[in-house]
């Protein structure tokens, strides 16, 4: 018995947006955790990359429930001795709101090299605009 690997033709990527005001960020981000995987496809393999490209407009927009806009802190760390930077998430949302977006796709993608590969198909913005039109992207709804 042979184990049938699907051929991933690179070719028929497709585009998709979504618009993300009003909505979850937990909720849109498995949403989109599982486009760039590929798991909404049926040539679905653990370790190919086989997903789609996804763009993501209005990430200012998007909503977190309970008290997490205040209290829910992001860590970076610098590598020296008390290097550490706590950021809340209301300072993300004001200078860099991409970026809450970013780290909770981030989170939910393969800690190896394919979860880099995935998230290099991940465009974030922050207002309606993106250039991506070109690629004639399709409009989804994000799960509310």
């Amino acid at each position: 018995m042979k184990t049938h690997l699907p051929k991933v033709n690179l070719d028929q990527r497709k585009w998709h947006v979504i618009d993300a005001e009003g909505v979850v960020l937990g909720r849109l981000a498995v949403q989109v955790a599982d486009i760039l995987r590929g798991k909404n496809k049926p040539v679905f393999t653990p370790h190919l990359d086989a997903g789609d490209f996804v763009v993501v407009v209005n990430a200012e927009k998007v909503v977190l429930t309970g008290k997490k806009e205040t209290k829910k802190k992001y860590m970076s760390y610098s590598g020296w001795k008390g290097g550490e930077k706590y950021t809340t998430v209301a300072e993300l949302r004001a200078h860099h709101p991409e970026m809450l977006i970013h780290r909770a796709v981030k989170g939910m993608v393969p800690k190896n090299r394919l979860g880099d590969v995935l998230l290099t198909k991940l465009k974030v913005y922050k207002g309606k605009e993106h250039p991506h039109s070109a690629q004639q992207p399709a409009t989804l709804t994000p799960a509310k």
